[in-house]
């Protein structure tokens, strides 16, 4: 197949579509820091031709992603939650009440859930937290029909949440007694 010049633009175009509308619509994407071993689900939002994340100190954990670093970034289909496409990112920590930073949490507060402080989140975005671009850098490296081989299931992180425990004793026989 004779790839030319016009045909290589058109793809490229439409890896870039498909890049910003994943981003646009899925509310949860995986990254993987340089350096580290699983990619940890994060919320964000898609401003300005980049993903932007906000964490650390009380909001989601930001492991390993540091400015300058690298980044290879999943998006999972919103409807169906499966991969839809990936790619590599180059992690830019803006600096806190800059302009890019408030274009970046105006996009973000919107996107928050439930959070303890809509009224102050801001100030406290800028006092404690990090705001990190993600920039795509080079080609997809998943798409539709260009997807890797095998599983990708991975391990649960740890964590000292759980739900498993046993029973107390006497609830069965306050759910199952007779009328």
């Amino acid at each position: 197949m004779d790839r030319t010049p016009a045909a290589a633009t058109a793809d490229d175009l439409l890896d870039q579509a498909l890049l910003e509308e994943a981003a646009k619509k899925s509310g949860l994407l995986w990254v993987r820091a340089d350096g580290e071993a699983q990619a940890r689900p994060l919320w964000h939002a898609w401003h300005d031709g980049a993903v932007v994340v906000v964490g650390d100190d009380g909001e989601q954990p930001l492991h390993g992603l540091t400015s300058g670093a690298g980044a290879v970034v999943t998006v999972r289909s919103k409807d169906k939650g499966g991969r839809l496409t990936g790619w590599n990112a180059r992690v830019v920590e803006l600096e806190p009440n800059g302009e890019a930073w408030r274009g970046a949490v105006e996009e973000l507060k919107g996107k928050r859930l439930n959070a303890p402080d809509t009224d102050a989140i801001t100030e406290r975005w800028a006092r404690e937290c990090r705001v990190l671009r993600l920039e795509p850098t080079g080609p997809l490296t998943e798409r539709p029909g260009a997807m890797p081989d095998g599983s990708h299931a991975a391990q649960p992180l740890p964590t000292p949440a759980t739900t498993r425990r046993p029973i107390p004793a006497g609830l069965p026989k306050l759910l199952f007694k007779r009328r």
